[in-house]
This record gives structure tokens, C-alpha cells and sequence, in this order.
């Protein structure tokens, strides 16, 4: 349930870039095509590809509150907008980068830096926004008919750096002036932005947010430039032109009736998942900073459990016992609460204070992925297999490609006495974390322990995946 670690995002750019090679050969204009078509059914398919190559190399933020969180709000935008031939997904990355982007086919990812830095949900709703009127509006599907790139070397490049802007991540992926140049081409065009602006906004307004969350959200990044220096926003070098369109966009703003400019802010659910990814998914020096540099008598409830979570990750658990005691006397019912202080307890080996945390957070929310989980681990320890069995299948079927998931499901059917389904789930885990040797050994033992039809079956699933896969490897 833990995310992998984004040791060297340079590299993880490199890879899956190079990934999206073999989904862009249908791409590379030949002599006998005269005019190169790049198609609805063209872009799903590269989308397809382009989604599972980020998947795999860049670490997606699966808590379920952030998660739900982000896809809530994509799905209360994706209903203002008209109808698209694909659906549009929206991710979390976990990266200090402040930086967000449309790939093909509507996936979107949103960095937490990104969420970090803004005051209110729509801000974020804003940015949101933009992004899918470039997805409806087709701007990088529109880019790439019109580039006309030919030749895998230049491909890696152009895609990965269109993506992650310039500055250092963006000289290190556009290998030499030809690579440059076509990133330039795949890059947005100050009409592809000013397009994305107007059509955006009107997303935002009809989805019922507050429409200078969109200003705010680009005076934020533009504010960064400021302090940061020429260490720009990758945002920022990949949507050209911002300080003209903030003027446009505000003006565009005041035009509207005031019942719509005066839209009053609910940021409840937005601070939460604020306090999430910086307590738990950002360094703790400058997550402890914030915390230092706020009055205990003004933190909120929210506050103390965040203060709860870091505590925990340094290490310092006594403090993190009496601030997770604080945070549920501050809201005994709440589901994340519940959540997160009987995660605690599971940790520190107090199994029946976890259990009756779990037990109250699975009731209060039983769709919450983490608390199943955990509950699910609590019962495996007392060796109620049955039902951890039936909890954590559940969280297999809500994160399938979670190597922790499958890793300890794995460990529940091997000690459940069925060897088989032991051993195909540790190779998922071992697929899941690009460990080709692992995949390869626990596949075998499955192979040699499969006696009936459903175990064979089990198996071509299986090989279906790795087939998936295999093009991480080579």
C-alpha cells in the first residue's frame, strides 16, 4: 500500500519514455502515406500504453483518500464538459515537482508539489480543469499529426521531455538539437493555452467551483518563478505565455455575475488530503517545518493527526501515541482517523487496540482500501485466514498492481495451507516491482504446484500480465 520511492526521477523519465516506443510505431510517417492521420483509436491505444509505462515507473500515490479525492473532483469536471470517445482519468504522482500534464486519451497526473502549494480546492479544481479542456480540445493529439516525428531515438526524447518540461530533467531526456526540437513540437502552443483557459473555465463555472480558483492557481506557480529564480516551475516551461493569461483570465472572471465570482470555498476534504501527502509523502524536515512554524493552539483537529503521522515516521513514538490519541478524542468517528491510528497500533504490535480501530474504520467506510487492509493483516496474525482471506481479496480487486497487496496476499494463502495461489500471488508482487528474477521463481513454483483446471487458467492470466509487462524489462 506504500508507494515506491522516487529515487532518480531522471532516470524513471528516461525509461518509461523509452517504453512509449514500441505503442508509437503505428505513428512513424512512411513514403506511401501522404498524410499522416494520428486517429481517435490511434491515441486510445498510445494512451493505453502510455498510462501503464507511467504506472510503472513512477510512483502513483494509491492512498485511498487521496485517490478518491482526486477522482471525485475529475469526475464532478468530467460532468460538466461534453461527451469524450475516452474516458479521462486523473493520478497523483508523488514529486516535490510542481507539475502537471494531459498525456494521450485523458490521463492525467497531478504531482503533490502541485497540491501542496495551493490554498484551496479550486485552485486545484482549476488547474484540473485546464487539463481536461486539452484532453477534450485534442491539443496534443492535434501536436503530434502535425510534428510528423520519424525515428525511435527522437521519439524518447520529444515525448518524455514534452511532458516533463525543460531546465535539467528536460536537457537530460532531449538528447541533442534534433530531440529538442521535436519536443518543441509536442509542446503546447500559446493558442493550444489560451484555448485550454477559455474552455477550462468554463468547466470550472459549470461544475460549480469558485472561478478564481484558476487564477490562483497560475498566480501560485508564477509566484514560485519569483522566489525560485530561474529554476522555473516545470508547470510553467510547458504552458507558455502564463502571465498574459492570468491578466486575460482575471478579466474574464470579473465579467461574471457575482453570484458566481462569490462562490464560497469547501475545502474540508482538500486540506485532509493536504495533511496527508505532506505528513506521510514529503520530506519530513520541511513537513515537521510547517508544523513548528504553526501555534499548537491554532491546529485543528486535522492538524494533530497529521503531527501524528510524522511523529511516526521519524520514529519518535511515544509523542506519536499521544498525538494519535489526541487526534481521535478530536474525531473519535471519523473513518481516517480511525484508519490511521489503528495502523499505528498494528505497527507498534498492540493487536487489540488495532483490532478495534480496523474493525470500527472497515465499518465506518468499507471501501476505504488501507483500513482493509491493515484489518485484513490484523486477522492473518490471528490466524483467521478465512476472513483475511475475503478482506484482502477485496483490496486485491481495488489495487490490483499493488506489490504490497500481493505480497501479503501471497503470505496469506501460504500460510492458509494453499501453496499454489502462495506462490502465483508473490510472482504478481515480484511483477508489480519489476523483479524479473523473482517473477520467474515464484512462476516456476506455481507451475510445479498447478493440478487443476482453475490453477491453469490462473496461470495464462498470469502470462497474460507478464506479456504485458515484459517490455519493462528489456
Amino acid at each position: 500500500m506504500q508507494p515506491t520511492r522516487l529515487s532518480n526521477i531522471l532516470l524513471a523519465t528516461l525509461v518509461f519514455a523509452a517504453l512509449l516506443v514500441p505503442a508509437l510505431v503505428f505513428l512513424t510517417a512512411t513514403p506511401s502515406r501522404a498524410i499522416f492521420e494520428f486517429t481517435v483509436r490511434d491515441e486510445i491505444e498510445l494512451g493505453q500504453k502510455f498510462n501503464l509505462a507511467v504506472r510503472a515507473q513512477l510512483p502513483i500515490i494509491e492512498d485511498p483518500e487521496i485517490q478518491g479525492y482526486i477522482h471525485d473532483m475529475a469526475n464532478r469536471i468530467k460532468a460538466a464538459m461534453p461527451p469524450q470517445p475516452f474516458d479521462i482519468n486523473a493520478e497523483v504522482v508523488r514529486s516535490n515537482m510542481l507539475n502537471a500534464f494531459a498525456g494521450p486519451a485523458g490521463y492525467t497526473f497531478f504531482f503533490s508539489g502541485l497540491i501542496l502549494e495551493f490554498e484551496h480546492e479550486s485552485d486545484l479544481a482549476g488547474v484540473m480543469a485546464h487539463e481536461f479542456a486539452h484532453v477534450s480540445q485534442r491539443h496534443l493529439a492535434d501536436r503530434i499529426q502535425k510534428s510528423r516525428i520519424i525515428g525511435p531515438a527522437s521519439l524518447i526524447g520529444a515525448i518524455a521531455a514534452a511532458f516533463l518540461g525543460g531546465g535539467q530533467t528536460g536537457a537530460a531526456l532531449a538528447v541533442g538539437a534534433q530531440a529538442a526540437g521535436h519536443s518543441a513540437m509536442l509542446s503546447y502552443s500559446r493558442e493550444n493555452e489560451r484555448e485550454a483557459d477559455q474552455v477550462g473555465m468554463n468547466y470550472l463555472i459549470r461544475a460549480g467551483y469558485n472561478p478564481w480558483g484558476l487564477v490562483r492557481g497560475f498566480q501560485i506557480m508564477r509566484r514560485k518563478q519569483w522566489f525560485a529564480g530561474r529554476d522555473i516551475p516545470t508547470y510553467l516551461s510547458t504552458h507558455p505565455g502564463l502571465p498574459e493569461r492570468i491578466d486575460y483570465i482575471s478579466s474574464r472572471v470579473e465579467l461574471l455575475p457575482a453570484e458566481i465570482r462569490n462562490r464560497a470555498e469547501d475545502d474540508d476534504r482538500f486540506l485532509r488530503v493536504k495533511m496527508l501527502i505532506r505528513s506521510r509523502y514529503t520530506d519530513t524536515t520541511l513537513a515537521m517545518g510547517y508544523y513548528d512554524n504553526k501555534p499548537q493552539s491554532e491546529w485543528t483537529c486535522t492538524d494533530r493527526l497529521g503531527n501524528a503521522i510524522l511523529l511516526e515516521r521519524l520514529n519518535r513514538m511515544t509523542e506519536a501515541r499521544e498525538r494519535y490519541q489526541e487526534a481521535l478524542a478530536c474525531a473519535p468517528n471519523d473513518s481516517l482517523y480511525l484508519r490511521e491510528s489503528g495502523r499505528f497500533y498494528f505497527q507498534t504490535g498492540d493487536f487489540d487496540r488495532a483490532g478495534e480501530l480496523l474493525q470500527k474504520a472497515v465499518v465506518v467506510n468499507p471501501r476505504d482500501a488501507m483500513s482493509l487492509f491493515y484489518y485484513a493483516r490484523l486477522l492473518g496474525e490471528r490466524k483467521q485466514f478465512a476472513q483475511a482471506l475475503d478482506y484482502m481479496e477485496r483490496v486485491k480487486q481495488r489495487l490490483p498492481e499493488d506489490p504490497e497487496v500481493r505480497q501479503h496476499l501471497g503470505r496469506l494463502y501460504g500460510n492458509s495451507g494453499n501453496a499454489f495461489q502462495g506462490h502465483l500471488q508473490l510472482a504478481y508482487a515480484a511483477l508489480y516491482r519489476n523483479d524479473k528474477r523473482q517473477t520467474e521463481f515464484q512462476r516456476q513454483q506455481a507451475d510445479r504446484l498447478a493440478t487443476t483446471e482453475a490453477d491453469k487458467k490462473a496461470l495464462e492470466d498470469f502470462a497474460e500480465a507478464h506479456s504485458a509487462r515484459a517490455e519493462f524489462w528489456r
